[in-house]
Order: structure tokens, then C-alpha cells, then sequence
């Protein structure tokens, strides 16, 4: 998490479960990262509804989408040759 933080990047977990509920697995797993409850479904309809990860720059453009449980080095190596680190 501290190499991505050092990326100027924000990382965060969007969940689609209760606000408790996503308290509670912040707390077990110490996550220090942002946790959004979308208990509503509201962003999941603007993206989608499986287990994707999104790298999005400071303009609001999607520049990646990695299916499934990223590999957090292909995440930091786009990252540096998009140039979103400075």
C-alpha cells in the first residue's frame, strides 16, 4: 500500500455490503485505505457488478481494468508508464 501511496494514488474498496459490515472488515484485516459502502448498488450499476479494479486518473478517465485480484506490481508498473505518478 505505502509503494502506491507514493505513486500519488488513492486507493479504495468499495463494498457492496452495509456500512457496518464494511467497519467490521476494516477493523479485522486493519485496512487503513478509504471503504465505501455502496449497499444501494448505485456505483456497481455505473460499473459493474464482479470483482474488478479500476485505475481512474485525476480526470476521472478510466485508465485500466484488471478482472479479478490485481497483481499489485502490473498496477504500479502501468501506473509509472502512464505517468500518473507525478
Amino acid at each position: 500500500m505505502a509503494t502506491l501511496e507514493a505513486l500519488n494514488t488513492q486507493v479504495m474498496g468499495i463494498s457492496g455490503d452495509s456500512m457496518d459490515t464494511v467497519k467490521r472488515f476494516a477493523a479485522e484485516f486493519a485496512i487503513t485505505y478509504p471503504l465505501v459502502s455502496d449497499s444501494g448498488g448505485a456505483i456497481k450499476k455505473l460499473y459493474s457488478g464482479e470483482r474488478i479494479n479500476y485505475l481512474i486518473d485525476k480526470t476521472g478517465r478510466i485508465r485500466l481494468i484488471i478482472r479479478g485480484v490485481p497483481d499489485n506490481s502490473l498496477i504500479i508498473d502501468k501506473i509509472k508508464a502512464l505517468g500518473l505518478d507525478n
